[in-house]
C-alpha cells in the first residue's frame, strides 16, 4: 500500500475524494484516507463514458474485503475516459491512489464548483 500522503496539487471532497483539475477536464479519485480505510480493494464497478455526475452524489462504487462504498463526486460533469484497467487490478488504486488509481476523467461543467472544495492542508485537518 501506498504511505499516507495528500497532494497539494489536488482539490478535495470532505468525501474522501480528490480532483485534479487540467482546464476543463478533471480527474477524480478517491484519497489515501478512503482507500486505507476500505483496506484491500478487490472490485472496482466502472461508470459508463458519457454518464453525467453531480458534485456531492455518489457515480460509482468500490468494493474491499471490508465493505462496498458509494465514490462520490467532487465536480459535476461528463465522464470522457474510465480507468478500465482496475478492472483486471483494483488493489492499483490501494497501490497509487493519486497516479495509476485514479478512477474516472470528466468535463467539468461548472468550475465554480471547485471554489467548495479542500487544499490538502484543509482536508488533512478534517481527518484529525
Amino acid at each position: 500500500m501506498a504511505n499516507a500522503s495528500y497532494p497539494d496539487d489536488l482539490l478535495y471532497h470532505p468525501e474522501h475524494d480528490w480532483a485534479r483539475v487540467d482546464g476543463e477536464e478533471a480527474t477524480l479519485g478517491i484519497t489515501w484516507y478512503a482507500q486505507d480505510s476500505l483496506g484491500e480493494v478487490v472490485f472496482f464497478d466502472p461508470p459508463k463514458v458519457g454518464a453525467q455526475v453531480s458534485k456531492d452524489a455518489a457515480y460509482t462504487e468500490v468494493e474491499s474485503v471490508k465493505a462496498v462504498s458509494d465514490v462520490i463526486s467532487p465536480l459535476s460533469g461528463e465522464i470522457v475516459a474510465v480507468n478500465e484497467t482496475l478492472g483486471d487490478s483494483p488493489e492499483t488504486i490501494n497501490d497509487d491512489p493519486y497516479g495509476d488509481g485514479w478512477l474516472v476523467r470528466i468535463t467539468v461543467a461548472d468550475p465554480s464548483e471547485q471554489e467548495a472544495l479542500l487544499d490538502a492542508a484543509a482536508y488533512e485537518a478534517t481527518l484529525d
